[in-house]
């Protein structure tokens, strides 16, 4: 029997986790085992650089064209999504703690950009 959030029983399912119940599960997770004293801004700040360096180590020598290819060992693919998972973990956790909508920070950051680098041949919105 496989766990309900097993990555394999997530691999080819039509079921896609949402961003708020992610955010219930990690707080549940932290707050499960008293880690919530150590969830400071500044710590989740600090974890989140680290494991963003893991995900940077990944990729550091190969060339482009190797890491346009990255995902097709099964390896370093599974090493690829596990360091993406750590970085999206510790970027919900901080925006929780700090009240912040990531969705509604990006789109807010992406209309910034559009308005800020407009397409060329096209009008300033």
């Amino acid at each position: 029997m496989t766990d309900q959030y097993d990555d394999s029983a997530h691999a080819g399912g039509s079921e896609r986790p949402d961003l708020d119940g992610l955010r219930r599960r990690l707080a549940d997770f932290a707050a499960a085992r008293d880690w919530q004293p150590y969830h400071t801004p500044k710590n989740l700040v600090a974890a989140l650089s680290v494991e963003a360096s893991e995900l940077v180590e990944i990729f550091q020598w190969l060339t482009p064209e190797e890491s346009a290819r990255v995902m097709a060992d099964p390896e370093t693919a599974f090493r690829v999504r596990d360091e993406v998972a750590d970085v999206l973990a510790y970027l919900l956790q901080l925006c929780e703690v700090l009240d912040v909508d990531p969705l509604a920070a990006l789109a807010a950051k992406i209309a910034r950009n559009e308005r800020r680098f407009p397409a060329p041949g096209k009008p300033e919105q």
